[in-house]
């Protein structure tokens, strides 16, 4: 009996361990149900999310593809001075001292009573304004009195960047027989005398919004001037601010599709160098690093003579792509 009890001891301690073990056990199976439940719902999740981002990948992928041919399809279309050579005959506009009169030559043969007041017939000024007021000028300037140049009426000034100007002149100024145009006295744009929409005051507007860095507004300005005056001389410059106003915004594919468009269609301009070399940094922006560094290249094949400023910034660029 003795040698009896502890093995009796030993089997109750193994049946109570058991008995409190089994429910524990049959417990076990419904908690693991329900976290590999939940294990599946987020797996299916990033699945999807996993799915998505490829899509977005190939999405942006093809784009930048399609990008690519464009930009290597253009370089070898017009290799070298191609591009140049197509905008020269882009000429700018004759200034308005250059175009003849639309009323002069209809009038050339036509009785001016006002260069012959005492001839028999000619009417008398009533003191109105309209009566005195003097014929178009011979120079071929809409607007401007004859011998104004000479009396003060009005000057015609030559900006420091070519423009023609219109100024106002002191109306008491002695008149001047030697037909010398009298000094400049702080005269007035054609744009606020004459003509409102000329394309030197809305390409200037535009540029002012860049230089005061509002970018949005200098969209605009210069999507406006590029529509309103699509031959304009300055054209190509109002292309390369577009294209940099995409660029300070961290639009760079919109801002290397306009520094593009320079160096192709406006390739003899002088903005072009600094145009291909803008396109090169847009291009390291969106990932393209070996066609910017094939840009920059570029920009010393087409334009070995390029200023010191534009070789310098290649070098920096190439430097920072790792080219």
């Amino acid at each position: 009996m003795t040698v009896l009890r502890p093995l009796v001891r030993n089997i109750a301690a193994v049946l109570a361990l058991a008995a409190f073990a089994f429910p524990a056990l049959a417990q076990d199976p419904g908690d693991m149900i329900v976290r590999i439940g939940r294990l599946e719902n987020q797996l299916r999740q990033m699945a999807g999310q996993i799915e998505q981002l490829q899509f977005e990948n190939r999405r942006l992928t093809e784009q930048l593809r399609k990008f690519q041919e464009d930009v290597e399809f253009r370089f070898q279309d017009k290799p070298g001075g191609g591009a140049g050579a197509r905008s020269a005959p882009q000429q700018s506009p004759p200034s308005a001292s250059q175009q003849p009169p639309r009323g002069s030559q209809r009038r050339g043969d036509a009785f001016d009573p006002s260069r012959s007041p005492g001839a028999p017939g000619a009417p008398q000024p009533l003191g109105s304004p309209r009566s005195a007021a003097p014929p178009l000028a011979p120079d071929g300037v809409p607007g401007v009195p004859q011998g104004a140049i000479a009396t003060g009426g009005v000057q015609i000034i030559d900006d420091q960047d070519g423009d023609t100007r219109v100024a106002a002149a002191d109306p008491e100024a002695p008149m001047d027989d030697s037909g010398a145009p009298p000094p400049p006295r702080g005269g007035t744009s054609i744009a606020s005398t004459g003509n409102p929409a000329s394309p030197r005051a809305d390409y200037d507007a535009a540029f002012s919004d860049m230089s005061e860095r509002h970018y949005d507004q200098a969209e605009m300005g210069f999507r406006r001037y590029l529509q309103s005056h699509p031959r304009d001389r300055l054209v190509p410059d109002a292309t390369y601010w577009l294209g940099e106003s995409y660029y300070q915004r961290g639009r760079y594919r919109e801002a290397a599709e306009q520094f593009l468009k320079v160096s192709t269609d406006f390739g003899g301009s002088g903005k072009a160098p600094d145009s291909l070399v803008k396109l090169g940094m847009s291009l390291n922006r969106i990932g393209a690093h070996d066609q910017a560094c094939a840009t920059y290249g570029e920009v010393i094949r087409r334009y070995p003579q390029a200023s010191a400023e534009v070789r310098s910034a290649i070098d920096r660029e190439r430097r920072r792509t790792k080219c």
